[in-house]
Formats: C-alpha cells, sequence, structure tokens
C-alpha cells in the first residue's frame, strides 16, 4: 500500500483485525449474558442478577467499548489510506462494511442500554426475542468478511 500509512499499513490492519476479534467476542459475550440475566430476573433469583450486572460492566469496560472505539479509528485509518476520501474507485465494498459497522455500533448500544434496563429491573423482550437477537452480530460478521475478501462490487 502507497497511502499515507506508508509502511506501517500491515501493522495498522493486524491491529484492526485483532482489536475487530475482541469487539466481536464482546458482541457474542453480551447478549448472552443479557439472556441470563433476565432469566434470572425472571425466576426471582436477585443474587444471580445483581452477579450478571457487574459482569456486564466489566465486559463493557474491558473488552467492548475500547474495542469497537480502536476498531473505528483504526479501521477509518485503512480506510482513508484506500482513498475513501479522494473517493477512489473499487471501494463500494468499503461504503457496504462501513454501512454494516455502523450497524453493529448501533447494535452494541442497544445491548448496553438493555443491559441498563436489566439492571434497572426492566426487562422489555420476551426471552425468545432476546436470544434471536444474539444472532446479529454472526450474520454481520459473515457480511463483512464477505465484502472484505470477495470484494464484490
Amino acid at each position: 500500500m502507497s497511502g499515507f500509512l506508508g509502511g506501517a499499513y500491515d501493522w495498522v490492519k493486524a491491529a484492526h483485525l485483532i482489536v475487530v476479534i475482541f469487539w466481536m467476542a464482546g458482541l457474542f459475550m453480551l447478549p448472552r449474558y443479557l439472556v441470563y440475566h433476565q432469566e434470572a430476573l425472571a425466576a426471582g433469583r436477585a443474587d444471580e442478577a445483581a452477579s450478571w450486572v457487574v459482569r456486564e460492566g466489566k465486559l463493557r469496560r474491558i473488552i467492548l467499548t475500547p474495542a469497537m472505539i480502536a476498531v473505528w479509528v483504526l479501521g477509518l485509518m485503512l480506510a482513508v489510506n484506500l482513498g475513501l476520501l479522494e473517493g477512489a474507485p473499487g471501494l463500494g465494498w468499503l461504503h457496504a462494511k462501513l454501512a454494516l459497522v455502523l450497524l453493529l455500533s448501533g447494535y452494541h448500544g442497544w445491548a448496553v442500554g438493555y443491559a441498563r434496563k436489566l439492571a434497572a429491573n426492566r426487562p422489555t423482550l420476551a426471552g425468545r426475542t432476546l436470544r434471536m437477537l444474539n444472532e446479529v452480530p454472526a450474520f454481520a460478521t459473515i457480511a463483512i468478511v464477505i465484502l472484505v475478501i470477495v470484494k464484490p462490487f
């Protein structure tokens, strides 16, 4: 690559991939935690529900949010390096990827918000719905990997 990152491009790309893995791990874990937390609330197990509040908070503070921020910073550096701001041709795949990452960021925000609702003992979703929402990161990951590797447009 010959953009502004020069020889650091591969290092930035490696770092981006590493923090993507951390972020996705958190996005797979937090919704599962929410299911368990909600089940503990429904069963009247207040001590267990309180433990889930602590676990969810640690996951958000230590892994999830820092990884998402790093994904965006490093990813935007890579996108600018590829010519995103100059309107370089052949980057339709990148626009689609950025849209999906934006949606995943919204999902992240939703999951954090729902964790706060559960912490306040105000669940609003059925268990089945919550379990189905667990699959959002998996489908987004599939689409993003295909876009990045195949670059269909």
